[in-house]
């Protein structure tokens, strides 16, 4: 019962946070199959972290239940709302994770706090992009 009122507040505060929008990227000298091919890419890529992939969900709510203060670390948190299966890049200094997130899903990691991140990965067709100064629990949400 915990875990579920824990996976219910997570989603809530995911709620609250600003949402992102994915800009499709166009490019002069891309042929007409290259779409396709990174999107395969990008699929091979999150099958294959999928199998080796370990949540960082005991962590995470913690964070969010309990927040970060007096703690070196805190959470980042990315709701793909899109239609397709993304892999999310995130790094920083001495810092460096890939995390799959699958369509519909949360994926999530634990990072040093008060330093910079980059936040990178493609979304359908899209390349989504970011970078954010984090020092509390930092939660996004991608869309189509």
């Amino acid at each position: 019962m915990k875990n579920l009122f824990a996976v219910l507040i997570l989603l809530s505060i995911i709620g609250c946070e600003k949402r992102h929008s994915v800009q499709k990227t166009v490019r002069t000298n891309s042929t007409k199959t290259s779409a396709p091919v990174v999107i395969r890419q990008t699929e091979t890529e999150f099958e294959q972290l999928m199998k080796t992939h370990k949540p960082e969900t005991a962590k995470v709510l913690e964070d969010l239940l309990n927040g970060s203060e007096g703690k070196p670390e805190t959470s980042i948190s990315v709701e793909n709302k899109s239609a397709c299966n993304m892999v999310l890049t995130v790094s920083g200094p001495n810092f460096f994770k890939k995390i799959p997130i699958p369509s519909g899903k949360i994926g999530s990691t634990m990072v040093p706090k008060n330093q910079k991140y980059n936040l990178s990965g493609m979304v359908c067709k899209a390349v989504y992009q970011n970078t954010k100064f984090v020092s509390t629990s930092y939660s996004i949400t991608i869309t189509n």
